[in-house]
């Protein structure tokens, strides 16, 4: 099967079956957060193994460890209701346990900086960063809330390789951390979290009865924009991790993708800013609770 035939199969099939799950609310979005827990831990062995290649790095058990607290207090916080301030705190005590175990286990000091430096990114990257989805479960229509986050990430990933497949062959080249990607792909994928955002403002009001994306329709589009970049130097950030460790893709676990890193990047790196811009632009940042 070709690349091109093994990424449509993802799009078809896999991107329908996350939001289905996104659509479950049982125990606030269980289902949910257990798939941000398998995605944590998988893309933390990833990027273990490819920082490794370059710096000093601890223990991998270890660090999985570290890294797995965080989606994992996402999960308590989810079914016994627990303040979520308590994914923030979990954070601090991870990295306070990591510098402590260097303290302790290292018996030569010329790679501990690269060691703790590389945890705490990995926890911060693989783990941190993808609790803010768990946060998300906190606003009011939830369910819309996450699915159109994923939505916007996706259909930006999806609209920037199809225009760049189209009208991007005399315009690459121009972002050196990636040198496939094309001005054609970056407009398509900016275009598609704009449409998706207008859909939300539109049409989820006249045919689900819910508003999400309420105020002005500029702040939609601001929210498209903002998400649409977001997604691509999330995939690019990924992309200079990858360059740097000398290696094509994260791993080979997704079929035309690489490895759960390759599928994870974009939604990595936006879930924070989107979790933010809902709480600057729209009702729920007076409705959710911090």
């Amino acid at each position: 099967m070709s690349k091109v035939a093994q990424r449509l199969l993802v799009f078809f099939l896999g991107i329908p079956l996350v939001i289905a799950l996104v659509w479950l609310p049982y125990y606030n979005h269980i289902a949910m957060h257990m798939l941000a827990f398998c995605a944590s831990v998988l893309a933390v062995r990833e990027l273990h193994t490819m920082l490794g290649s370059k710096y000093g790095v601890q223990p991998k058990v270890f660090v999985l460890i570290m890294d797995a607290m965080l989606p994992l207090m996402g999960i308590l916080c989810a079914v016994f209701g627990w303040n979520q301030k308590y994914i923030d705190f979990t954070f601090i005590a991870v990295v306070l346990i990591i510098m402590a175990f260097e303290t302790i286990t290292a018996h030569t000091f010329e790679f501990s900086n690269s060691r703790i430096i590389t945890s705490v990114f990995i926890v911060l990257y693989c783990g941190y960063f993808f609790t803010f989805v768990s946060k998300m479960t906190l606003f009011p229509n939830a369910t819309y809330y996450i699915a159109f986050f994923l939505l916007f990430v996706f259909m930006c990933d999806s609209l920037a390789w199809f225009f760049g497949v189209l009208f991007g062959k005399n315009n690459k080249g121009f972002i050196k951390a990636s040198p496939n990607k094309s001005i054609a792909g970056f407009c398509g994928g900016i275009f598609g979290s704009v449409l998706v955002g207008l859909i939300g403002y539109y049409l989820v009001p006249k045919y689900c009865d819910v508003v999400i994306f309420d105020g002005s329709v500029w702040k939609v589009i601001v929210t498209g924009i903002i998400m649409g970049f977001s997604a691509i130097i999330g995939d690019l950030t990924e992309s200079v991790l990858k360059r740097s460790a000398e290696v094509k893709d994260s791993g080979n676990l997704i079929p035309g993708r690489g490895g759960m890193l390759d599928c994870v990047d974009s939604i990595v790196f936006s879930a924070p800013i989107y979790y933010w811009l809902v709480h600057i632009f729209f009702s729920a940042s007076t409705l959710a609770a911090w």
